[in-house]
């Protein structure tokens, strides 16, 4: 589930508006860094205690010689380029996701406000559309998601849930049976288009225009389904994410051995024997925790329907369309407020709503252009007469004459 906190940063006051973010714990970079963490820190101090008690004079020599090596060659590894292309890549294929999710609710308008009929046939035929339109999606995110998939694993679900039907089952496990190569989620689809057009043959729908308008909706919809699926097939080329994946743990692997502390004292080697490095790693430590939650981010985001605690809420979005969507086409079909005059009815409209206490200092003023406090004087206003500027009769002929040259027919 997405975890939200912009009711908390929504006004910047004070010291630090982002830092009680930090404390937090769900959906934090902490929980998905903290492994990491410790599994580098104990290979670290090993190879620390290694050094240290373990190896002898000459064996020291060639660790000293080891870590040095790491040390000046792991900034060779272009880490920083390549983790922010690749959290770049990942940012935005999260949130294009995230807006190809298709929402039922101006299909259930299109279809509350030209489909008519307060009888049960005309309110059967517009649940069932929308039922079917549900359906689609929920499907779909059996396909993509592990938290839709555990709550619908097989039709049986669908049908306990009210979403299918028996005899919608049957049709689709014998196609399932006939094709199974293929997913079965345009079904329900194709379904609620012929009941558009039944709807119209009935006279329920009044124009063709108005048939069309809605089956252009399904069909969208259908369109964004399908694209969730894409998303879902056509990941991120594995060679980019292989190459990012081997260029971090890379860097880290030689970051273990190179950041260590070593008892030397020779002339570029002192700065290795500093104090602080002795007992903790600090800005070692700040480096990985840093570079490893980049990645970490990249590894949450890939996939937004999967079981993270900031992947969206798809089990929400099915529960809220199928509500939604029988709301708008059934409980208010045709249904309105009664038609009455607004107060503003013989001003025609107002200079300015009501603030209350609490918003009066936030009372605004219009927005002016950039050029509004421009002052132009009378005397700089005044207009220019033309030029009197005049071709004479020669430079007249001259130009009428290569006007001729231009367009004579070569001979």
């Amino acid at each position: 589930m997405t975890v939200t906190y912009t009711a908390e940063v929504a006004t910047c006051r004070g010291f630090g508006c982002f830092l009680k973010l930090l404390v937090r714990w769900k959906g934090s970079i902490y929980k998905l860094v903290w492994p990491d963490l410790i599994a580098f820190l104990t290979i670290y101090y090993s190879l620390s205690v290694l050094y240290r008690y373990v190896l002898d004079p000459d064996q020291r020599k060639v660790f000293e010689k080891v870590s040095e090596y790491c040390e000046t060659y792991s900034n060779l590894i272009p880490l920083s380029f390549v983790l922010g292309f690749y959290i770049s890549v990942i940012m935005t294929r999260w949130w294009n996701q995230y807006a190809a999710i298709p929402w039922p609710d101006s299909c259930a308008v299109f279809v509350s406000s030209n489909i008519h009929g307060q009888d049960e046939r005309g309110r059967l035929m517009r649940r069932t559309i929308m039922r079917y339109v549900c359906l689609c999606l929920s499907m779909v995110f059996t396909m993509i998601s592990p938290r839709v998939k555990k709550r619908f694993p097989t039709l049986d679900h669908f049908v306990d849930a009210g979403l299918l039907l028996e005899n919608e089952k049957a049709i689709i496990v014998d196609l399932n049976n006939k094709f199974p190569r293929h997913s079965k989620h345009w079904l329900p689809i194709v379904w609620a288009a012929s009941i558009v057009t039944r709807a119209r043959k009935e006279g329920r729908i009044r124009d063709d225009f108005a048939v069309k308008t809605i089956i252009d909706e399904i069909n969208t919809f259908r369109g964004k389904c399908g694209l969730l699926l894409n998303y879902d097939s056509i990941s991120v080329p594995l060679v980019y994410t292989q190459v990012v994946t081997l260029a971090t743990y890379s860097f880290f692997i030689t970051s273990v051995l190179g950041r260590q502390w070593l008892d030397v004292n020779e002339g570029n080697l002192k700065s290795r024997k500093n104090p602080i490095d002795y007992y903790f790693p600090v800005l070692t430590t700040l480096q990985f925790f840093f570079y490893m939650g980049w990645l970490k981010v990249a590894e949450s985001l890939i996939n937004p329907f999967g079981e993270d605690d900031d992947d969206f809420e798809v089990n929400w979005i099915v529960d809220r369309n199928v509500t939604v969507s029988y709301l708008i086409v059934d409980e208010m079909h045709h249904e309105h407020p009664e038609l009455i005059k607004d107060q503003y009815w013989d001003e025609v409209f107002p200079t300015e709503l009501p603030y209350t206490v609490a918003s009066e200092p936030f009372r605004e003023r219009a927005p002016q252009p950039s050029t509004a406090n421009i002052a132009v004087s009378a005397a700089e206003g005044e207009l220019l007469a033309p030029s009197s500027l005049k071709i004479d009769g020669d430079m007249e002929k001259l130009v009428s004459g290569r006007r001729h040259s231009v367009f004579r027919p070569d001979h």
